[in-house]
This record gives C-alpha cells, structure tokens and sequence, in this order.
C-alpha cells in the first residue's frame, strides 16, 4: 500500500548504517518472535501479516525495529484467527476457553518444517501471458490495501527475464478475497528507467513480478 511502508526509493532516509560483526538476533525476544513466526501452523498467509505490518501508524513504524514489526503482524493475525484473544494479550494467560487449543510442535515436524518443499500444483493455464525477453510495464496502480509491486517500479517499462511459475496473489490472499493464483516472473528494470540521468548505464533492478501487476509495453 502507499505510505511509509514502501520506503523503496524514497529519498532523505538517510544512509544505510552496517553494524560490524553484527549478531543474528541483538536480545533474546527476537530470537523467540522469529521461532513463534515459525512455528506458526500457518492458519493465515504471509501477507496477512505484511498487511498488519503495513497498518501500524508511520511514527511507530518507523520508531519500531525488524522483530517489533514481525510481532505485530503475528499477534495480530494471531487475533483475528481466533488463536489467542485480546485480554489474553493483556494478562499474559491463557484463556481455559480458548477456541483454538495451542499445537506443541515436535522435534520431527520442526525438521520436517525445514526440508525443501515440493511445488504445489495450483489450478491454472501452464504458460503465462508473458514469455522471456517479452517488454512490459508495471502498471501505475494506487490500491489502498496490501500490493507487493512497489511504487519506484510503476509505469516504468522493463523486460520479463524468466517465469517462477505460479504463486497466491498477495493483494487479494491478504484481504481474505482468494488466492487468485498467477504467474510470477523476473522482470529486468534499466536503473535510468526507475531513476533517471544519475543512475549508472550499466545497472539494472530485477523484481519478480505478479501477473496483474504486468501490461505489454
């Protein structure tokens, strides 16, 4: 969605500062909100919780760090689905009449968790509209809820590069309007295309791409 949430090429941020030697997790409640995230039995889609992130206030966005963000959109997804409850939240105990009894992962389906996944196949024709070396543009949309085509990106042309094949569209699996499975694909960006005179000749952007986001150029 427009807004603070898509800081991709938005100026005056201030420069990138890379922390030496910098640990996987700076306290011990990120390394448990990235197990929690984990662990989820994943009753909810990824960007369910891109969407709750995307709806914090900006002033706390931007005053939050990584696993502050991840919590949020976890508990709050968490909330919706019935898994836990506000006053549980509040008091830091469980509820005995708690609608949805918590699941204990075992050593095994951890292990399991991490194995590589075998593609699903999803309902939809073989072949995308848009085949490799194909021009196209991102479309110059503005919706007000979840998208996962950022806005440095739209109305500028590019090149498809490959097709991933066929993922869940995040912008309606997001709102709970359907998965509205689709092709997804490379898409090669001039960097003078997306930033003008002052980007290098020789640069380019990929992006990877949803079907709907695409129009021929």
């Amino acid at each position: 969605m427009n807004g603070i949430h898509d800081m991709g090429g938005m100026q005056d941020m201030g420069p990138i500062r890379r922390e030496k030697n910098e640990p996987v997790f700076h306290a011990t409640w990120e390394g448990r909100v990235f197990a929690l995230e984990w662990a989820n039995p994943r009753e909810w889609p990824y960007s369910e919780e891109r969407l709750h992130i995307e709806s914090i206030p900006p002033a706390d966005y931007l005053r939050m760090s990584y696993y502050e963000k991840w919590l949020v959109g976890m508990t709050e997804a968490m909330v919706k689905n019935g898994m836990v409850t506000r006053a549980e939240l509040e008091s830091g105990t469980a509820s005995a009449a708690l609608a949805k009894p918590p699941h204990v992962m075992t050593v095994a389906e951890v292990e399991a968790f991490f194995r590589p996944a075998t593609p699903k196949a999803r309902p939809v024709p073989p072949s995308g509209r848009f085949q490799p070396k194909a021009s196209v543009r991102a479309r110059n949309i503005h919706p007000v809820g979840h998208t996962r085509l950022p806005r440095y990106a739209r109305g500028k042309r590019g090149v498809i590069e490959r097709d991933h094949g066929v993922f869940p569209f995040p912008d309606t699996e997001a709102h709970g309007l359907g998965k509205k499975p689709q092709h997804v694909y490379s898409v090669r960006f001039a960097a003078r295309e997306l930033w003008g005179e002052q980007a290098g000749t020789r640069d380019s952007v990929f992006l990877d791409l949803w079907e709907d986001y695409l129009e021929a150029a």
